[in-house]
């Protein structure tokens, strides 16, 4: 099972910002490897379609809310790989399909549409059952792929891009967007002891997530599934960067989002990596990392979702 990639790589950052504070900051473009199945999504999604061939399903359930990067991602990577998927979405249909979710229906995904409170019960064994006397056997995949299988695929994501394998200990924090957690957990179990990894939830109240990730780190380890370290390395949440909670945008992260992406030639989503990038900025000029640190921020795609957001924000924002 193989989709063709275009391997990520590490890109320096020249900023005046990081500059003044004494620090070496890079970008893991991992936003590059596939114009559909790219960043994050893929390693979360890679040991999940493994497991769905070697058990021999044809049909992928997954969930996701209207502009759910998981939701795209599968249904690429399901129509490439020949699985039928089907995509169960937070909330009612609108019409017309926004650009995600008319990419997912190109794709060959079939859309089914839960009530919220009913989607709430998602990950439970009364939703699943629901679900297969529905749609009979198939493979499902929990919302943002978040699993162990997931976690595993996401401990391989800094190696991934490293040109040597003592490359990735150069840097002494690895910063990443955060939304259900899978991804820092990955790569806080393929860290080595000194280095910390730092997750900027985009969620409002996003603290909750370190019991999350706790349980995660202790599921996985408990798994027997391989894992480059037997304990994780140190994590750290900074909840004061979800400017009002999911998928929430102001004119403040626009901006910023331009004003980066311009000079430096690295794109943002507005969900995600925009809100990261704006958080470790702000901290550098806080003095929050020590001079002569080294940062790695993990760029996990997600760009198709500024189509869609970009519509829902021209009548108010100018961008």
């Amino acid at each position: 099972m193989s989709l063709i990639f275009i391997p990520p790589f590490v890109q320096q950052i020249n900023s005046k910002i990081a500059r003044e504070a004494g620090v070496n900051l890079s970008v893991l473009r991992l936003d590059v490897m596939h114009p559909w199945v790219n960043g994050n999504k893929w390693f979360k999604l890679k040991y999940n379609l493994l497991e769905a061939k070697q058990k021999n399903f044809t049909r992928l359930l997954t969930f996701g809310g209207a502009y759910s990067n998981h939701i795209y991602a599968t249904a690429a990577a399901g129509n490439l790989l020949g699985f039928h998927t089907i995509g169960v979405i937070r909330g009612e249909e609108k019409l017309p399909l926004n650009p995600t979710l008319s990419f997912a229906v190109q794709q060959g995904m079939e859309l089914v549409y839960l009530s919220r409170q009913m989607y709430r019960q998602r990950n439970t064994a009364t939703l699943d059952e629901y679900l297969r006397q529905r749609f009979g056997e198939v493979f499902i995949i929990p919302e943002g792929g978040n699993n162990l299988n997931g976690v595993r695929g996401c401990t391989e994501i800094i190696s991934e891009a490293m040109p040597t394998a003592g490359y990735a200990y150069a840097f002494d924090y690895i910063c990443v967007a955060c939304g259900t957690a899978t991804t820092l957990a990955g790569i806080a179990l393929s860290l080595h002891e000194g280095q910390k990894a730092i997750a900027f939830p985009v969620l409002k109240n996003g603290a909750f997530l370190g019991e999350e990730i706790e349980n995660l780190l202790t599921n996985y380890l408990a798994s027997g599934l391989p894992t480059p370290y037997t304990s994780p390395a140190s994590w750290e949440l900074m909840c004061d960067y979800h400017f009002g909670g999911y998928a929430k945008v102001n004119h403040e992260l626009l901006r910023f989002s331009q004003e980066f992406s311009e000079p430096h030639g690295v794109p943002l989503d507005y969900v995600y990596t925009a809100k990261m990038f704006y958080g470790v900025m702000d901290l550098l000029q806080q003095g929050f990392f020590a001079k002569g640190k080294s940062l790695l921020l993990v760029h996990t795609g997600g760009l198709q979702g500024n189509v869609g957001m970009e519509e829902r924000l021209q009548k108010v924002y100018r961008i």
